[in-house]
Parts: structure tokens; sequence; C-alpha cells
């Protein structure tokens, strides 16, 4: 570095080996929204709105939809071929994003907020069964102890 350079110089830690509970913690708070969701898509209540709401064969696709979303769930979970369950979430929520929260059609603008912050919430979420379709559970998983 030169003599009187604004730059300030820096050193690295090797932090690219991630802490095993870290990520074990991360994937359990990642997937609770779809354990604990899961059970709903049975109910004659969320089946009734998703109805009102356009989604075809809602008797049907509702609780195919909960099953989806519970076994891609723990597969992330359990780190039992996560990547395949990261695509079932990603099958999961495009659909349900896309049909359950139509923000742009509401009229009353509390409820257009509200379906506003629950298609990004889902968007966000997407984003990380993305990055899991990628890279997988990480340490403390199923996959992990199937690799050595």
């Amino acid at each position: 570095m030169a003599t009187g350079s604004t730059e300030i110089p820096y050193t690295t830690k090797s932090t690219s080996v991630p802490q095993p509970a870290v990520v074990l913690l991360g994937r359990f708070l990642y997937v609770l929204i779809f354990l604990m969701a899961a059970p709903t898509h049975f109910s004659k209540q969320t089946i009734a709105y998703a109805a009102t709401q356009g989604a075809p064969l809602a008797s049907v696709v509702v609780p195919l939809s909960g099953i989806i979303a519970l076994a891609g769930g723990l597969s992330i979970l359990l780190g039992y071929r996560a990547k395949i369950g990261a695509w079932l979430i990603v099958l999961f929520l495009v659909p349900v994003t896309l049909t359950m929260h139509k923000f742009w059609t509401v009229h009353d603008p509390v409820m257009a907020q509200t379906q506003m912050v629950m298609f990004m919430k889902n968007l966000a979420i997407l984003g990380g069964a993305l990055l899991i379709s990628q890279f997988g559970a990480g340490p403390l998983s199923l996959d992990a102890r199937r690799s050595h």
C-alpha cells in the first residue's frame, strides 16, 4: 500500500465452515412455517378460502399442497434429500403466492398492503428455498452423513 493511501488493510478469517448448530437452527426456523401450516390445508375453512381466491379444484389441490409443504419441510429439517425438499417448497410457493396473495387485485388499502406483505414474505422464503436447492442442508443433516 502506497504512503498516503486511504485504503484500509484488512485481514480475513476463515469463515467458510458453518457452525453446525447454527445451520440446524436455521433449517428449523426456515421450515417451521411449513410444518405449522401444513395441517391447516386439510381444514374446510382453508379449502373454502382458497376456493374464494380462485384456486382450481380447491378440495384437491389445497390438501395436496399441504402434503407437498409437509414433505418439503421435513426433508429440509432432517436434511434428507434437502435439495429435492427445497424444490418441493418451490413447487408449493409459486402457485400459492400467485393465487392467494394477489395484492394487485385488492381494493381495500389495508388488505392490499397485508396481501403485499404476504406476497413479499413468500418471495423471500422462495429465495431461501432456491439457495437450499443449490447448496443443500449443510452439516448435521442426513445428507451430510450419507456423503461421508
